[in-house]
């Protein structure tokens, strides 16, 4: 079975090809901002990317129709539970139109179902733990202003990915564990996992937990409130503010964590104490997400590129080593292999059902 996953981003489109579950070949294709910034949205990359994909076929010599399944990345559609689901045709209208919001992620999806409709007209393109997904407990849902809930987008597919991991290395069953997953990327978020499901985890993509590199994650409300009055700033200028241009990048001007910890291991004092911060919100909300579990922790693990950091690492380690002794580094991300995986379980093992969306 060969299965070809696509993960679209904000500059780069990731593609991976795999037999059942071994990655054949596993690409990023970066695109360069000055070209992207000529399309005045997501969806108008669509035919832009496709060929991207394309080319990246060619080059390893692999025709269309000798690939049996498509999965994207799925995007800010509406919320579902976990799982694997078909690409039809309501999920592309809610894609098409960013239902929560314009993101690269809408891609994906899309993507993946018009290469697979390029080889036969009936086939079936998939999506596997979108990026809304929704098992969040009733009162975890209550943000405190009625018009405005706290269920936004995280890191489902790569946290769920890494959970499992967990799980099949200690070999007992994810939905028999409580687990604490922090996703540490360009975005953060920090997920309580209760028996298999994300109880309650922060908005990464809502404003909501620790600053990441490109982030301001939450900030107090009412001095936000008074730079969006001050006249200074745009809407646009605020949105940048907070996702794209705060954390890292608006103390230190890069929002590459490498050239941070190249300064901190330089002597650089103010990067050193950013990068404090960023560990110390981090392990606050693991806390927080060890009172969502009553205290009950089986493990905590860290995931996504910043895991890569030693310094981050240990910083989060001195702070929470109490809640668990079983504290996991997963660095990297298993997105891709995470939807090959889904696809392939689901129509082969059939270990997981193929949802309608």
């Amino acid at each position: 079975m060969k299965i070809l996953a696509i993960n679209p981003g904000s500059t780069s489109t990731k593609v991976a090809l795999f037999e059942n579950t071994t990655a054949l070949f596993n690409v990023t294709l970066n695109h360069p901002v000055s070209t992207l910034f000529g399309f005045r949205s997501v969806i108008e990359q669509r035919q832009f990317r496709q060929r991207a994909i394309l080319n990246v076929l060619k080059h390893h010599d692999i025709a269309l129709a000798d690939i049996d399944h498509f999965v994207g990345r799925g995007g800010l559609v509406r919320p579902l539970k976990s799982g694997v689901y078909r690409i039809n045709d309501a999920y592309l209208d809610d894609a098409a139109i960013g239902l929560n919001g314009e993101h690269a992620s809408n891609l994906g999806g899309i993507l993946a179902h018009d290469l697979a409709q390029s080889v036969r007209k009936d086939a079936v393109a998939y999506t596997v733990d979108p990026v809304v997904v929704d098992e969040y407990d009733d009162i975890a849902r209550l943000s405190g202003v009625p018009e405005i809930s706290r269920v936004r987008s995280f890191h489902p597919l790569n946290q769920k990915a890494v959970a499992r991991r967990y799980a099949k290395e200690r070999e007992c069953d994810y939905d028999s564990l409580n687990l604490i997953v922090a996703h540490l990327g360009g975005g953060i978020s920090v997920g309580a996992h209760r028996k298999g499901k994300v109880v309650d985890v922060n908005a990464a993509l809502g404003g909501d937990g620790p600053f990441s590199p490109e982030r301001s994650g939450g900030v107090p409300p009412l001095a936000l409130i008074d730079m969006c009055y001050s006249g200074q700033y745009s809407y646009d200028e605020m949105y940048r503010k907070i996702i794209g241009e705060g954390g890292v990048y608006a103390y230190l001007g890069t929002k590459d964590m490498r050239v941070v910890e190249n300064l901190v291991d330089a002597g650089d004092k103010e990067a050193e104490q950013v990068l404090s911060a960023m560990a110390l919100q981090i392990a606050k909300e693991i806390g927080a997400c060890a009172a969502v579990l009553n205290g009950e922790v089986d493990g905590v693990i860290l995931t996504g590129g910043i895991a890569h950091s030693r310094f981050i690492v240990e910083k989060i380690r001195e702070r929470i080593h109490f809640l668990t002794p079983n504290f996991i580094v997963f660095a990297g991300e298993d997105e891709m292999q995470a939807m090959a995986e889904g696809v392939y379980d689901a129509l082969s093992n059939k270990t997981r059902a193929v949802l309608d969306y």
